[in-house]
């Protein structure tokens, strides 16, 4: 079992008959929740992405969504990856939704599908194909026929491929919920008058196609009946207007896991304490009865992807990482908080509830059901005291800004703030070295010039109206010819000068005759930048050549189809005297993306088709890198270590692994991202191709292929801690599904439980302290209160097993250390 949860194992099969799966039925809903088959449903759910992972994965990652305690999987549906032009479909290897549903399916999962069609998602143009850019008269998302017209068309595609695959629940398949548009009300008011009846319009579109199941329009509070309204956010029970209409269940279609990355930004860690108590407060304070995670597998944004500045990895402190590891503790602790809801569940979806005050910050929320069934949730929204409250003749301790779950209104079966479950921790091993520079071979790409391209403009022009986005890169190239009266007649040396160039980014790289003079670039939410750079201007003729990157495409706001991206100003400065280039009498040239990709140098056949040289460690920008490599040994994850580098973007056998950007540092001085994921079915045993297009200035021999995996286990609970989930589920699960005596409970204590991955075992034990250690998994040391039979005692029950249990017991580590102390057990294994 993953995570060291070995008990989830056991409470699957025992309760597998009331949970049920993913069978298909009717489905409706009522004020409660969903309603399938007649059966009301409590459900957690996850979005993974289809196209963000490989078809080889998509097994693994919902089989542990499974394991993680999740009943359905949410997936967007991804409008410009399917229709590349207008009519022509593509649903192959990872654009596969049919074949990722099925998937789903056949782990007995249900499906949320959010065709949208525009989701936003940090994903290049939200969604929309650029070639809808061209359409006559369109405006995005908005009351516009054009718009309209072949929004309804992608709809209905997606809507009637699903039916003839029988996969909607009202056919016998697991799709129990819809979502047409995505948080629309963000840039409702953008479109004035014509906001309301498109989404009025949206609606009566999505419910006319009768698939049998309900739609969701999340962040649109006034989401036309029957269409359900959500919520997206971190604080959903805090937030969220609720249902509008007391005939509508609340939901929540992205309870966010972790915050998306940018080039340049700090990441900010959602703990799981934080996304459990949301979710135990969104249960009770709003009766939510559907929550999704979002991510819970984020991935990979492969190829070019990712819109403006989103890095290529995808929400890797999800559940389960990029690679599709398991995150702990936060797959965990959502594990164990989804397990103690699910005891509660046929008393919270048909009980009486009954708040009960308990204190000015604390609350308890009590359901009562058939035959005195009864379930509480004790609230503390106190964040900074522990809160001791009188609860039906009994006395609590709620932990600061917590929510402890009692099944049966006695017995604390979970609480958000007390983190049970063990922590990993995750490296990288170099398993093959690029180090040698007969390895390399090098291409540089040419620099245009003006009389080299064949579209040409008296102006600098808009670069996504004339990329089309078949490329990030586009060359704006100009022959500049200086007057006499610029320069000394009798001047010896070249012209000193100044050249400013403005962009709408996202960065630029400026040459003159061949040389680069300058570079630049924007920033998130502001790709506007200026390069101001001297250039020594020969007499008579000179080259200008300027190369305008986008690093993705913008994915949100209202009217899309009107931003604009490229230079907007050009001009040369010489003896306090400007020469505007903008508007150019001598023109313009253009050529939208490079050599390299236009042969296509990154696959095989157009790798053969190129002269390629030896490598050589020159300074110069723009270069092409390909090497062979075999694949790494073993089934662990793979990933390119590409700190050595600058900015472009990586290909493995013609698959592209995303944009890189080494180079763009956050505050503490690191790149943002360093390792970049090669899927295993990427390669091949042996001669796997690897290119590297690299603008700036990289080193190539400073690169590696790692294997990636856990390497540490961490457990750590005290004796203030309630009984892990493991042994209340087993406590009130038994053959008549009865409470043990609150004595009987107090023979269950804490317990360390350890577990590493497959086919590893516990190597050795790096800290052990049963007493008061100071610090937690991630920084820890001996306190004054410490066992010294600590790390014999764990060694002697752990080292050499895959897994392991320590309990938190005097008698095991031969007594009491220190009386009158509260004494904690702090474990940290080495797996191998």
């Amino acid at each position: 079992m993953v995570g060291g949860r070995w008990w989830l194992w056991w409470f699957g099969v025992a309760v597998a008959a009331v949970i049920g799966g993913a069978s298909g039925g009717d489905v409706t809903y009522d004020g409660r929740s969903l309603i399938i088959d007649g059966q009301r449903k409590l459900l957690f759910s996850g979005s993974i992405h289809y196209p963000r992972s490989t078809p080889d994965m998509w097994r693994s990652l919902i089989s542990k969504a499974k394991q993680g305690g999740l009943d359905a999987i949410d997936t967007y549906v991804f409008w410009n990856l399917h229709e590349t032009q207008p009519g022509q479909y593509d649903f192959s290897g990872r654009k596969d939704i049919v074949r990722f549903i099925k998937e789903v399916k056949a782990q007995g999962l249900y499906v949320c599908l959010r065709i949208g069609p525009f989701i936003e998602s940090e994903w290049s143009y939200g969604g929309i194909p650029f070639w809808l850019h061209d359409v006559p008269n369109i405006t995005f998302r908005s009351d516009n026929e054009p718009f309209k017209f072949y929004m309804q068309n992608f709809t209905t595609k997606i809507v009637n491929m699903i039916k003839s695959e029988k996969l909607y629940a009202s056919q016998g398949g697991p799709i129990i919920l819809s979502q047409i548009e995505n948080e629309y009300q963000n840039v409702e008011k953008g479109f004035r008058e014509k906001g309301p009846p498109y989404v009025r319009w949206a609606a009566a579109m999505a419910v006319g196609l009768k698939t049998g199941v309900p739609w969701v329009m999340c962040k649109q509070d006034d989401a036309p009946d029957p269409v359900i309204n959500a919520c997206n956010g971190l604080r959903c029970a805090e937030t969220f207007v609720g249902p509008n209409s007391p005939n509508k269940p609340a939901i929540w279609t992205e309870n966010w896991t972790h915050f998306y990355d940018l080039y340049g930004n700090i990441t900010k860690i959602r703990q799981a304490e934080d996304i459990a108590y949301q979710v135990a407060l969104f249960i009770v304070k709003m009766n939510g009865s559907f929550i999704n995670y979002y991510m819970y597998h984020g991935g990979t944004n492969f190829g070019r992807t990712a819109s403006s500045f989103i890095i290529t990895s995808y929400y890797d402190q999800a559940p389960l990482d990029e690679y599709g590891l398991i995150r702990q503790p936060k797959y965990g602790h959502l594990q164990e908080l989804h397990a103690a809801v699910k005891l509660c569940k046929q008393t919270l979806l048909y009980g009486r509830q009954q708040n009960i005050s308990l204190g000015e910050l604390q609350q308890a929320y009590v359901y009562y059901g058939d035959k005195g069934k009864c379930a509480a949730f004790l609230v503390n929204t106190d964040d900074r005291n522990v809160s001791v409250v009188r609860f039906q003749k009994r006395t609590y301790q709620l932990a600061p800004k917590s929510i402890s779950i009692l099944p049966n209104c006695k017995n604390v079966a979970f609480n958000t703030a007390k983190v049970s479950s063990q922590f990993t921790t995750r490296t990288r091993q170099p398993a093959v070295k690029l180090d040698s520079p007969e390895i390399w071979e090098v291409y540089n790409e040419v620099i245009p010039v003006f009389d080299d391209t064949s579209m040409k403009s008296n102006t600098l022009l808009e670069q996504m109206n004339t990329t089309k986005d078949v490329s990030d890169y586009l060359w704006y190239t100009a022959s500049y010819k200086q007057k006499r009266t610029d320069y000394s007649y009798h001047q010896s040396e070249d012209s000193q000068s100044v050249i400013t160039v403005k962009s709408r980014g996202h960065a630029l790289r400026a040459f003159v005759n061949g040389e680069l003079i300058g570079s630049a670039h924007g920033i998130y939410r502001n790709a506007s930048f200026t390069l101001e750079t001297p250039v020594a201007l020969k007499r008579e003729i000179n080259s200008i050549s300027l190369l305008s990157n986008m690093v993705g495409l913008p994915d949100s706001g209202a009217h899309m189809e009107l931003r604009a991206a490229g230079l907007q100003f050009v001009s040369v400065r010489k003896n306090q005297t400007d020469k505007d280039l903008t508007n150019y009498r001598s023109g313009w040239g253009y050529q939208v993306g490079l050599l390299g990709e236009r042969l296509q140098i990154y696959t095989d056949k157009g790798s053969n088709d190129v002269q390629w040289n030896n490598f050589d460690s020159s300074s110069r920008p723009l270069k092409w890198y390909k090497a062979k490599l075999d694949a790494p040994k073993g089934t662990d994850p793979v990933a390119l270590n590409l700190g050595s580098m600058g900015k472009g973007e990586a290909w493995v056998n013609g698959q592209s692994l995303g944009r890189y950007w080494i180079s763009f540092l956050i505050t503490d001085g690191t790149p943002s991202q360093t390792w970049y994921h090669i899927p295993r079915s990427f390669l091949k045993p042996r001669d796997n191709l690897l290119v590297l297009f690299e603008e700036e200035v990289g080193n190539p021999l400073h690169i590696s292929v790692d294997t990636v995996s856990i390497t540490k286990v961490c457990g750590h609970v005290s004796d203030s801690h309630p009984p892990p989930v493991s042994s209340y589920i087993r406590q009130t699960l038994n053959r008549n599904i009865t409470y043990r005596t609150r004595k009987q409970n107090r023979r269950s204590q804490p317990k360390v439980l350890l577990h590493c991955p497959p086919n590893t075992n516990i190597s050795k034990i790096t800290f052990a302290s049963f007493g008061s250690p100071t610090g937690n998994c991630s920084s820890y040391s001996v306190g004054k209160c410490h066992s010294i039979n600590s790390r014999a005692v764990v060694e002697s029950t752990c080292l050499g097993k895959n897994k392991c249990s320590i309990p938190w017991s005097y008698k095991k580590f031969g007594g009491d250390p220190c009386p009158g102390i509260p004494k904690d057990l702090l474990i940290e294994a080495k797996c191998q």
